[in-house]
């Protein structure tokens, strides 16, 4: 049995004690919420609803820690051979010894048989088997901790990212502010638009030189002034003709920012398949294998990709303003056409999805290297090699820094060069009612499709019965 002392043996004013310390933190994190919840309530109300999506993490967080401890026992009861310990093992060796301090078992073997330092009672109900447990208590807690560790650091890091484009962005402002001074006409900003160096630098030199060559520019424009002046401008008056050409002093920075928190709302959530990811990358956590610093490379790499896309569609942009405006001759009325084509599988809403996996998966990156660095410290096996962990944390800080300051400015413009315009061009409670609105004509038109179908059936049905059968009332 355990050494350890249960309730029954602690003395009352330690229990006490503990419990107030618990409840007064758990108090104190609580005010604040709904402190911060009010303020953005009254100035940022898609933040606000940002919050309550954290809110909802943080409840499925504490119910998959009320399930781990609820099931301990029964997961300790679990027993399985002493030889399927020896593989899939994080650290060299291969030795039970080594397999027991992985799994956090706290254990040490012995020659006469092995001796747990927790979990005594479900040890011992296994050892009667000749077999082990299937996990240790100690390593419940420390999977428990590791949960916690992981939706806290892509919570934190996912606002972290958000804050930081926005700051990146504010310089966005003062553009339409100018924009809103001048005043200046339709016609007189399509001309401005086709001489600026909007056209002149994105499409030099695009007729003599290959595809490949095209892409590499867009590759490396990511890196510097990813979105200029004119840009901003070119794109600006292309969304305004597209979709208000009645209103060419449309605020087009609130509604691209106010876009931008709505998609934060579901960036900071953590979807149910990206679970699915961490038990894969959990389990192929295997010695001399270099998991982790292999994974993440695959961030870096989407985050270069999606970057060149966007900026690779600002050239395309450009180069057919350029194309129509040589074609006509320099005749006035040609702007920057929005279009899903440009997107990959004709998506905007992809780029989205993708940037969300991204910071996810940067996350897990961090949560899993602090992990590791206070469960088992910087000398542990499970940490691998020094060379391979620094290299893992210095690609995971270049993600996060590219993705601030490059990529998400790049998506928050980009992305509005698509058929359609979002939602957040409506006042919030105007959407609500276009929303349900378009919810209950989707009802309605599958209650009628579907009263057709029955109707149409119940003919068929009256025209296959017998005479006699169709006169009498059911």
């Amino acid at each position: 049995m355990s050494d350890e002392a249960t309730l029954e043996e602690t003395p009352t004013w330690i229990v006490a004690s503990v419990c107030s310390a618990i409840v007064l933190i758990s108090l104190v994190f609580e005010r604040a919420l709904h402190r911060l919840g009010k303020a953005l309530e009254r100035r940022r109300v898609t933040l606000y609803e940002a919050l309550l999506k954290l809110k909802e993490e943080l409840m499925l967080l504490g119910f998959v820690s009320l399930l781990l401890v609820v099931f301990q026992d029964l997961i300790q009861k679990i027993c399985i051979d002493k030889s399927l310990m020896e593989h899939w093992l994080p650290c060299r060796g291969g030795s039970k010894a080594s397999a027991a301090a992985h799994y956090g078992a706290g254990s040490t073997f012995a020659a006469g048989g092995r001796r747990m330092l927790n979990g005594g009672a479900a040890f011992g109900h296994c050892s009667n088997k000749g077999k082990v447990p299937l996990l240790s208590r100690h390593a419940l807690e420390q999977l428990h901790i590791f949960i916690f560790v992981l939706a806290i650091t892509h919570v934190v890091f996912s606002a972290f990212t958000v804050l930081l484009g926005l700051l990146q962005m504010r310089k966005w402002m003062h553009w339409e502010k100018n924009i809103q001074q001048e005043g200046s006409s339709a016609p007189k900003m399509i001309k401005r638009v086709q001489k600026i160096k909007f056209i002149q630098d994105r499409c030099k030199g695009h007729e003599k030189v290959a595809w490949v060559i095209i892409w590499m520019r867009s590759f490396f424009k990511q890196f510097y002034g990813s979105v200029s002046n004119d840009d901003y401008v070119a794109m600006r008056l292309g969304f305004v003709m597209t979709h208000f050409r009645g209103h060419p002093k449309f605020n087009f920075y609130d509604y691209m920012i106010k876009a931008l928190e709505k998609d934060f709302k579901r960036v900071v959530g953590i979807k149910w398949y990206y679970w699915i990811f961490v038990m894969i990358f959990l389990l192929v956590n295997i010695t001399g294998w270099h998991s982790y610093f292999w994974i993440s490379l695959v961030p870096l790499s989407l985050l270069l990709l999606i970057g060149t896309k966007l900026e690779h569609i600002i050239n395309k942009l450009a180069h057919e303003v350029a194309s129509k405006h040589a074609a006509s001759q320099g005749e006035v009325g040609i702007v920057v056409r929005p279009s899903d084509e440009l997107f990959w599988f004709h998506s905007p809403r992809l780029v989205l999805v993708l940037i969300h996996f991204i910071l996810f998966q940067n996350a897990f990156e961090f949560a899993y290297f602090f992990w590791t660095l206070a469960m088992f410290g910087v000398n542990s096996c499970i940490m691998d090699r020094l060379g391979y962990s620094v290299s893992r944390i210095v690609i995971c800080v270049i993600v996060q820094v590219l993705c601030s300051y490059s990529t998400l400015p790049l998506y928050a413009i980009v992305s509005h060069m698509g058929s359609s315009f979002k939602s957040a061009v409506f006042a919030d409670g105007v959407a609500d009612h276009l929303r349900g609105w378009a919810d209950t004509a989707r009802q309605r038109m599958r209650r009628s499709a579907l009263g057709a179908a029955a109707a149409e059936q119940s003919y068929w049905g009256e025209r296959s019965r017998p005479a006699q059968l169709r006169s009498i009332s059911f």
